[in-house]
């Protein structure tokens, strides 16, 4: 529960004038979403498919576009499911919105695929998108898909940076290389 809450509170993109986290020699190449059953949940807004992938593909290349790194690596989302908040009853019931993605990792050098499963990642909506009313009074459904998939592409980072620590995915020189605009 708690970490479910931390991942609520946090806004995906927030730090992303600051430098990267450190990822080794982590560049990211192919960057491909997918949500041919991604599951509406109930009471949410409607958004289309390519709504769904365009966010997130969106959001994952503003995050790791961040890095240059020496090896090529290669994301695989799929959407397994969403809720988009509706205008709920203020200060009663403020529906929040999530987002269930799930995430393949790639090494194009090794051949090798990261993830022998798919990790999944789930997130809800920052809490500065209307904790009291409920983003569906003060956010349009884009709105609120951007939000979670900033916090997804966020949450896929503070994954990797886990994976390298305890398992040594993007060893190289170890430090952040940062793309040169």
């Amino acid at each position: 529960m708690i970490s479910l809450a931390m991942l609520a509170a946090c806004n995906g993109a927030r730090d992303l004038q600051d430098a990267p986290v450190p990822l080794g020699d982590f560049k990211l190449v192919h960057n491909i979403a997918v949500a041919p059953k991604a599951f509406k949940g109930p009471l949410s807004r409607e958004v289309s498919e390519s709504e769904l992938t365009t966010a997130l593909t969106e959001a994952t290349k503003e995050r790791f576009g961040r890095y240059s790194g020496m090896r090529d690596y290669h994301f695989g989302m799929s959407v397994e499911g969403y809720v988009l908040a509706q205008p709920g009853i203020p200060l009663v019931f403020a529906p929040k919105s999530i987002l269930i993605i799930n995430l393949t990792v790639w090494d194009d050098a090794k051949n090798l695929k990261l993830t022998p499963e798919p990790h999944q990642i789930t997130v809800l909506e920052s809490f500065d998108q209307g904790p009291i009313v409920g983003s569906g009074y003060t956010k349009s459904a884009q709105e609120q898909l951007k939000n979670l998939s900033q916090n997804a592409a966020k949450q896929i980072e503070t994954f990797l940076v886990k994976q390298n620590k305890e398992k040594g995915w993007f060893n190289g020189s170890g430090e952040t290389v940062a793309a040169v605009e």
